[in-house]
């Protein structure tokens, strides 16, 4: 049987060692900015953040899937049965432009779904922890705070006859076509944000609905869907009539829409 709470305590502590050396690399102002293949930007704090988490989840003997690590082939993972999905630092282009709003993803995969998420907020020093097994709490400056189960799911159908809603949306990838989602509610407000902190904001009730019509990769959710979903909240694809999945053979995701 896995050990959900210790394995989350020590993605926990991963996260906090990785956060102590993205701020260092945050208030120095050196970079190191290079481009990746597909024009997205990487700096020293995504690199070094991503030596200190694969070392610190080195003790579970779990494998670990990273962004910033090498590729692995889908031939090789398909068999694994727990993992590792890790992105070192989300919103990387908010680092860059030092408005704070990036985070350090880690999630626990079960086959095909998540089974645990840690995210941190370097710059508040926040730390969301979720699974079904553990609950959900935030820690900020070590102050606790728990978050119980909805007492059901949200669901679009309710949001559409709302008279206003929130709507959580990607600072730097809002596109037109979640603008055009976003005219089928009566009255929205639009609240741009960085990295997964969108989700975050579902869990915090500052917003009640985050479309990402877009793409995106695996590691930009797995933390955040594990928490939600211990929140009783979802993380649909865009038909609504299933989850976000795992570990497939392309780790892009399909658009989504959080609730």
């Amino acid at each position: 049987m896995t050990d959900i709470l210790y394995l989350l305590g020590i993605a926990e502590q991963a996260a906090l060692e990785a956060g102590k050396t993205i701020m260092e690399v945050y208030r120095s102002g050196e970079f190191g900015i290079t481009m990746k293949t597909d024009e997205s930007p990487v700096t020293n704090a995504d690199r070094k953040a991503h030596a200190i988490i694969t070392e610190c989840l080195g003790k579970t003997n779990l494998p670990v899937l990273s962004e910033e690590g090498a590729d692995i082939e889908f031939g090789k993972r398909k068999s694994w049965e727990y993992f590792w999905l890790i992105d070192p630092l989300d919103g990387t282009k908010e680092f860059i432009s030092k408005n704070g709003e990036f985070t350090i993803n880690i999630a626990l995969i079960g086959g095909k779904t998540p089974a645990g998420g840690v995210i941190y907020v370097p710059c508040t020093d926040t730390l969301y922890t979720g699974s079904n097994e553990t609950g959900v709490c935030k820690r900020v400056k070590g102050v606790l705070t728990r978050f119980p189960p909805l007492a059901r799911r949200n669901r679009l159908e309710d949001l559409l006859q709302r008279e206003h809603i929130t709507m959580a949306v990607s600072r730097s990838h809002l596109s037109g076509v979640t603008k055009v989602f976003a005219n089928q509610f009566k009255n929205v407000i639009l609240l741009p944000a960085g990295s997964s902190l969108k989700f975050m904001m579902l869990l915090e009730n500052q917003a009640d609905i985050y479309p990402r019509l877009g793409t995106t990769m695996e590691w930009d959710t797995a933390a955040a869907h594990a928490i939600l979903n211990a929140s009783n909240r979802g993380l649909y694809q865009q038909d609504l009539d299933a989850e976000l999945l795992y570990n497939k053979p392309d780790l892009r995701n399909p658009y989504f829409i959080a609730l």
